[in-house]
């Protein structure tokens, strides 16, 4: 059985016996009954309490006249996602900010949970990055339904109003259509999963063999790489976002 954090252990205390039951309806049987959860799950659902607790604590607070520290920071947030986005995707941006910000964040505290001793980073496991990537794919894709009808769909048969020859090649810009947005999810997974996990592993070697000092380096670029890959991953969300919602469809 793979090793298990503090909550893992609890989660699996406490509710494996619902979790396999619920699973069971759906024919599915984990490898381990007895610990249906994973590391990887438990770190989600810490990050997810986090950022409801945070939400919840901005809404509560919320002042025109004595704003708090917390809504300063939620305020920036928003203002720095929206700057992004209306420079991105441009007309109607707003629409996306909830979305894009709270994804954004949800990758950050992920990448960055691994720092705290005995927890660990559930972006480093390729599952938690493939399934942010599916979730940003069907959403911008749902808005380029919502936005153009189904006239969206068009854009994976080429410029077949040019002429009627391009209808000969639409088969073929059909196929090229469909492996470049499968492509994007597959970016979108390896880029995040690749370079969280090797900065765990870079940052555990160096723990391991220069236990003082060094390691602080390597910590610092961890948060600088744990910032970056959050943005990115946004940044590519409003690129895919931008390019459905676009006018020209």
């Amino acid at each position: 059985m793979p090793t298990q954090l503090l909550l893992t252990r609890f989660l699996n205390a406490h509710f494996a016996a619902q979790v396999d039951a619920l699973l069971a309806l759906f024919h599915v049987h984990p490898t381990y009954p007895e610990a249906p959860f994973n590391n990887a799950f438990s770190m989600e659902l810490l990050v997810f309490v986090f950022l409801l607790a945070y939400f919840i604590l901005v809404r509560v607070t919320l002042s025109v006249e004595k704003p708090q520290p917390i809504q300063h920071l939620a305020e920036a947030m928003n203002e720095f996602v929206s700057e992004q986005g209306e420079g991105i995707i441009g007309h109607d941006y707003q629409m996306f900010v909830g979305y894009l910000s709270v994804l954004f964040l949800f990758i950050l505290l992920c990448n960055l949970v691994g720092l705290i001793p005995g927890l660990e980073s559930p972006t480093a496991e390729a599952s938690i990055p493939l399934g942010l990537a599916l979730l940003t794919f069907v959403y911008y894709h749902y808005h380029g339904v919502r936005k153009n009808g189904f006239g969206y769909l068009k854009q994976f048969i080429g410029p077949v109003h040019v002429s009627v020859w391009m209808w000969l090649l639409a088969p073929l810009m059909l196929v090229i259509e469909i492996i470049s947005h499968l492509a994007r999810v597959l970016s979108l997974t390896v880029r995040l999963f690749a370079n969280m996990f090797a900065g765990d592993m870079v940052t555990l070697a160096f723990f391991s063999l220069i236990p003082i000092g060094i390691p602080l380096i390597f910590l610092g670029l961890h948060v600088f790489v744990s910032v970056l890959q959050a943005f990115v991953f946004m940044a590519l969300a409003m690129s895919y976002l931008s390019l459905a919602v676009a006018e020209e469809h």
